[in-house]
Order: C-alpha cells, then sequence, then structure tokens
C-alpha cells in the first residue's frame, strides 16, 4: 500500500466523502467505518492517491473561519442596483440593445449590453469621477451600494481590516483608444497625466478603496472572464487566513468601444444578429452565433460569520467552496472534453465537503459560442453524472450579455439571488437545443425551487477555470 502523508489522508478522506454522499449503502453509524474502507481500497488500486486539495479553512467549523456574503451592490445591462437587476433576470427580459457608446456602424456586431442611466456623481464628487475610467467608476458604485446594502459603516475601528479584491478583464480600452487617438493627432504633450491612473487593471480595485477609505488588503486579479468569480473566491481565502476581517470582492468591465469590438470581430467571437438585439445572445441553442459583449460591475461583502452575527447583519450565503484550474490548452478555446473545468467543479465540491447530489442550481458560465457551451456540458456531466440530467442550468448570458471580467461577479450575484428568492432564473432564446447541450438549461421562463446550495462557473481566456459555492444559511 502506497505511503500517504496525514495531511493527504485527510484530504482523500474528504475527496471520499464527498463521493460517498451518493452511496445508498453508506449509514451514519458505520460512515467512517466505510470510508476507511474506501480509502484501503482506492490506495491499494491507484497506489499513490491524486489527492484533491484541501478545504480553504484550518477549522471549518469555526465561525472565525466560516465566510459570509452580506452585501451586494451591482450595475449591470438592466440598471443600476440589485432590484433592476432581479426584477429583469426574474421576467426573463433581455437587456441587449444597439450600441451607443461608440459609433457601432463598421462591426459586424453593432448590440451590446450596456449600463445605462448610470450617474457617477451619484456615487462619488464629479471631479474624481472624470479622472476614472468607466469601469472604475462602475467599481466605486457597487462597492458603495454594497456597502449600504450590507449596513457596515466603515471608521477607524475597521477600516484597517477592510479589504478590496474587485477584478478586471483588461486595461481600460475606451481610455487607451482616445489617449492613441490624442498622441497621433495632437502629439504626445497633449496626452492625460491621468491616462496611466485611469486604464491601469488594479483601479477598480484601489479606486473603491480611495473613495471608500479602506485600509486594508488590496489587490486585483486579471485573468480575462473567470476573473471576477477568483475574487471572490480569492477574497474569502483572504479573510481565512486573518489577513482582513471583510473584503469587497467582485469585478468590474467597460470594454465597448472600437479596438474592443473590432478584436473580437476578428476573433469572429461576436453574433451579427444585430436586427433582433434581444433574441441574440442564445446560449446552448444550435442557432447561436457568438457572444453579445457586455458592461457591468458586481460587487458584495464578505465578512466572517462570527462578525456577521456578532452584528445582528442579513445572510444572504456562505461561501463553502471555490476552485481553480488551467486547461492548459489553448489562449482562447476551452479544452473541448471539459476536463479542466470538471477539475474545477470536483475540487469546488470537495471544498465544500458536499456531493454532486446536493447541488440545487448550476448559473452556468454558458457565453453562448459553441465550444464553450458543449465543452460545459461535458464537464458537468463528468462531474454529476446521471444527476447532471436532474439539476437545473441556467445562463444569465443570455439576457444581459458577457461582461468578460466582470461577468463571473455578476453572475455570483445572480446565482445568490436566486438562492435567496428561491427562483431559478431562465435561459432565454432556447428555443431549438443544440443536440450536445441535452440538459435542463431552465429554458425562456423562470422556475420556483427550494434552493439550499448552489454552483456559479466562470471559466476564461487561457483555460482559466474557477467555481464558486453558495449555501443558505436560513
Amino acid at each position: 500500500m502506497a505511503h500517504i502523508t496525514n495531511d493527504q489522508r485527510t484530504a482523500l478522506r474528504q475527496r471520499l466523502l464527498a463521493l460517498a454522499s451518493t452511496r445508498e449503502t453508506i449509514s451514519e453509524e458505520d460512515l467512517t467505518e466505510q470510508i476507511d474502507h474506501l480509502l484501503e481500497e482506492v490506495l491499494e488500486e491507484h497506489g499513490d492517491p491524486l489527492v484533491a486539495p484541501a478545504p480553504l479553512s484550518t477549522d471549518a467549523d469555526s465561525e472565525d473561519q466560516r465566510v459570509v456574503i452580506t452585501g451586494l451592490g451591482a450595475l449591470t445591462p438592466f440598471g443600476v442596483g440589485t432590484e433592476a437587476f432581479w426584477s429583469g433576470l426574474r421576467a426573463g427580459q433581455s437587456a441587449v440593445e444597439r450600441i451607443t457608446l461608440c459609433d457601432p456602424s463598421d462591426f459586424c456586431c453593432r448590440i451590446a449590453g450596456e449600463v445605462r442611466d448610470f450617474a457617477p456623481r451619484e456615487f462619488m464628487d464629479a471631479k474624481e469621477a472624470r479622472r476614472m475610467s468607466r469601469a472604475s467608476q462602475f467599481a466605486v458604485a457597487a462597492a458603495r451600494m454594497a456597502l449600504d446594502d450590507a449596513a457596515l459603516r466603515i471608521d477607524d475601528s475597521n477600516r484597517y481590516m477592510t479589504g478590496t479584491l474587485i477584478a478586471s478583464g483588461t486595461t481600460s480600452l475606451p481610455d487607451t483608444e482616445q489617449a492613441m487617438r490624442t498622441l497621433l493627432a495632437k502629439g504626445p504633450s497633449k496626452i492625460s497625466p491621468f491616462f496611466i491612473p485611469a486604464s491601469l487593471p488594479n483601479m477598480p480595485s484601489c479606486q473603491a478603496a480611495i473613495q471608500l477609505d479602506l485600509r486594508g488588503y488590496n489587490t486585483t486579479i486579471c485573468t480575462a472572464c473567470a476573473a471576477g468569480a477568483q475574487a471572490i473566491g480569492e477574497a474569502a481565502a483572504v479573510i481565512r487566513r486573518g489577513e482582513a476581517n471583510v473584503m469587497l470582492a467582485g469585478g468590474s468591465e467597460a470594454p465597448i468601444s472600437p479596438i474592443s469590438l473590432a478584436s473580437f470581430c476578428a476573433m469572429r467571437a461576436l453574433t451579427t444578429r444585430n436586427e433582433t438585439p434581444h433574441r441574440a445572445s442564445r446560449p446552448f441553442d444550435i442557432d447561436r452565433d457568438g457572444f453579445v459583449p457586455a458592461e457591468g460591475a458586481a460587487v458584495m461583502v464578505l465578512e466572517r460569520l462570527s462578525d456577521a452575527r456578532r452584528r445582528g447583519a442579513r445572510i444572504y450565503a456562505e461561501v463553502v467552496g471555490y476552485a481553480s484550474t488551467c486547461d492548459a490548452h489553448h489562449v482562447t478555446a476551452p479544452d473541448p472534453t471539459g476536463e479542466g473545468a470538471a477539475r474545477a467543479i470536483r475540487q469546488a465540491l470537495v471544498n465544500a465537503r458536499i456531493g454532486p447530489q446536493q447541488v440545487d442550481y448550476i448559473n452556468a458560465h454558458a457565453t453562448s459560442t459553441s465550444a464553450g457551451d458543449i465543452a460545459e456540458t461535458l464537464a458537468i456531466k463528468q462531474v454529476f453524472d446521471e444527476y447532471a440530467y436532474s439539476v437545473p442550468i441556467s445562463a444569465t448570458k443570455s439576457m444581459i450579455g458577457h461582461a468578460t471580467g466582470a461577468a463571473g461577479a455578476i453572475e455570483a450575484t445572480a446565482t445568490i439571488l436566486a438562492l435567496k428568492h428561491g427562483v431559478i432564473p431562465p435561459t432565454i432564446n432556447l428555443d431549438n437545443p443544440d443536440p450536445e447541450c441535452d440538459l435542463d438549461y431552465v429554458p425562456n421562463q423562470s422556475r420556483p425551487a427550494n434552493l439550499q446550495i448552489v454552483m456559479s462557473n466562470s471559466f476564461g481566456f487561457g483555460g482559466v477555470n474557477a467555481v464558486l459555492i453558495f449555501r443558505s444559511l436560513s
């Protein structure tokens, strides 16, 4: 029998507990004995085990180690605030319209999910706003809304242990493009001194900290379409290892500009269904032809369960599982087998200490591209086996488009709102399902459901996979 360390034995035992939850032979009295027997079997069959990562916390039952969500803030193509966001999702509406942020006439895709009616001055000083990118403005607004929603006052007693981790998928492309125009037309002396501070990928996180005077842990994550989800998972880890008591985490992106549109059009990644924008984003549908670009932000307040209960906070959900893997396959295309995404899902389940059949709902990454939708479907089947055909799955990008670096945070927020309200938002425009995408994608109408544990998938360029799992405490 292969020798393993105590840490490896503990990690493998946790993996087997999750797997064993689906075995009818397991009973409460002899659970430990049967798990030990399974452990011996695995070691005999496979030699040195491929050990799944240990749970994120050192003591998963300690309220100082458990991390909960107590505040939500969002700006989406449905409008400003989580109420507008949830109202649109629940109704199964589309917020995709013709682009107004630039002239889209020359591009193959002329539609997007834009945040309309956003007034930066309602959330920050007008002069400060003019020196920020649109993505930073979104981040500040979403962070302020999240703090207000959490009823969390920032003062000298907590600002030094309150951190910020707001992701972005790229630099500010609109600001970069404008600076280049100025350089070519007027010369280097006319470039704004605020260009670099406005365009850096870490500025949404830093500006939120500056505007709200948050002096704790601060960083950003820039991993394309997985960034927003990774920000939330990593922020929970920051709290668990004691570097912060509170984290504002999420993602912000405002990429809609000529250079962005031209680049994605050159990749043939965008839809060309310009005459029917509300029907353009079609995850899992055989007639899909690419994703709809979008912008927006979502930020949530994460804090220790002990602190949340001490101050009587309203708790949306607990962050119980998170994992990230890499396909190491291609710079843009996912591994067509879904293997990397499946590993992320499995590891998130291990960290959550649950089995696949305990997941009540999956918010899919599902961008409305053939390769991505099929790979995600295969990943879910690999992990969930026959239960894959029973667990409800939906793609909220069908209603708002793909906000790249902010997408994971926006969809995590949608997942938490579904948990809170007991309603699964639909996948709209799913009229003619792809035969290779044959799971329950909650087509076209929202669905009431008793939700206790929910999952959100996010997969990005470069093969980055991120999975979050949330649990209700009610």
